[in-house]
């Protein structure tokens, strides 16, 4: 189960303090800061404001509706860096080239099918991880990552037949977090969950729309779908969270904690907030 609290002061001010366990961090859309007592990563943090720039006059604004929560130049060391997939608020060059500046160290685990775009960002060869689906990596003696296919709306691959989306099954000591990356369900997807023993679901919520995806937006799991894959994956925990970041491409996140009042015997369902902690629980035996 996930312990849930509040903390007074700035992020960088809290991550300055011993970890007392698996300690997670939103850091706004689908971006998290993963702290343990031995590592400290990074998954689809997008914390620069690049695609304001990008699209800047165009018909969906990308102009941030929150600030994040720490800057970039202020990330503190950091272990790995994951990358779910090539979209620029999930693959963030900005930040991965002043953590990979500020950090030679840093491994940065990407798709390996996103090598095109990982390639702008002038990684050296030794930072980076390809990540393929169903091959797992052994990062650690206690970080093991098992890469699942996400399907974006669709499955999309490149001329090698790899998947342009994934998912990271990250096992750490107190359990099977599961960040989906941008993905809806598809065949297969909850019995895999379910075989690995998943404790703790990062979904993405924000649904999708037919207007959306005729501009080549595609869409998410709607909140239902996000609450009905972990019931049926027997999955305790559930962080909701893409959300608010875009005016566009949004849901209305009271929609999650009522939601939340009716699914609390069957699941934990929780609503990724700034500025608290959420501290996985180890499962009981």
């Amino acid at each position: 189960m996930i312990e849930v609290a509040r903390y007074a002061g700035s992020l960088v001010d809290n991550l300055s303090n011993q970890p007392s366990g698996i300690e997670l961090y939103w850091l706004g859309q689908a971006g998290f800061l993963v702290q343990t007592p031995r590592i400290r990563f990074l998954i689809d943090a997008y914390l620069s404001d690049r695609l304001a720039e990008k699209y800047q006059g165009q018909i969906f604004s990308h102009v941030r509706l929150v600030e994040p929560p720490i800057a970039i130049a202020e990330t503190p060391a950091l272990d790995f860096v994951f990358c779910t997939h090539h979209h620029g608020d999930h693959l963030d060059i900005p930040t991965i080239l002043e953590v990979a500046h500020k950090f030679p160290d840093t491994r940065f685990i990407v798709p390996a099918a996103s090598e095109l775009e990982v390639g702008r960002a002038g990684l050296r060869t030794e930072q980076i991880i390809w990540a393929e689906a169903d091959r797992e990596i052994q990062l650690t003696e206690t970080l093991t990552v098992m890469p699942v296919k996400a399907a974006h709306e669709g499955f999309e691959y490149d001329q090698l037949g790899r998947h342009r989306f994934l998912g990271y099954l990250i096992q750490v000591e107190a359990g099977l977090i599961y960040h989906s990356g941008d993905t809806i369900c598809y065949p297969g997807l909850v019995e895999k969950l379910a075989e690995f023993g998943t404790q703790l679901a990062l979904l993405p919520v924000n649904g999708r729309r037919p207007e959306l995806r005729e501009k080549n937006i595609p869409g998410n799991f709607t909140l239902a779908e996000a609450i009905q894959l972990c019931v049926d994956a027997r999955i305790p925990s559930l962080i909701a969270h893409h959300f608010g970041m875009f005016s566009f491409n949004t849901i209305d996140p009271k929609l999650i904690d009522q939601a939340a009042t009716t699914t609390k015997n069957r699941l934990q369902l929780l609503k990724a907030e700034l500025g608290t902690r959420y501290l996985l629980k180890p499962s009981a035996p």
